[in-house]
């Protein structure tokens, strides 16, 4: 099963692996309490495609289509992420405050459909 989280929601034992799947650290929260089990960075978008987007709604459908385009380049990475989402919970931790504009909600996306 996969799911997504904001790290700043408490853990749970129904999270399975805890995977942060964003370039940068969260703001403001230390190691122990993400209880991140694995972070990905080179699965989260580019540096330049996170700052074109800086989270800005209006942005969300283009954005989703050059992540989409950067992680078709990653088929390694996915097939991984797919192969422990078959073997247990895995849930993918995000730190934006838009729970339905980030980088999380395509790449849940992106696994599920390939």
């Amino acid at each position: 099963m996969l799911r997504i989280k904001r790290v700043y929601e408490e853990r749970s034992d129904t999270d399975g692996l805890r995977i942060l799947v964003d370039r940068l650290w969260p703001r403001g929260i230390s190691k122990e309490r993400a209880g991140i089990d694995l972070w990905m960075k080179d699965i989260a978008p580019s540096d330049d495609l996170r700052r074109w987007f800086g989270h800005d709604p209006s942005r969300w459908e283009e954005f989703k289509t050059r992540y989409l385009r950067e992680l078709a380049e990653k088929q390694d990475l996915l097939a991984t992420f797919r192969k422990m989402d078959r073997e247990g919970t895995v849930t993918l931790i995000y730190s934006a405050k838009d729970v339905h504009h980030n980088n999380a909600v395509v790449l849940q996306e992106a696994i599920e459909n390939g």
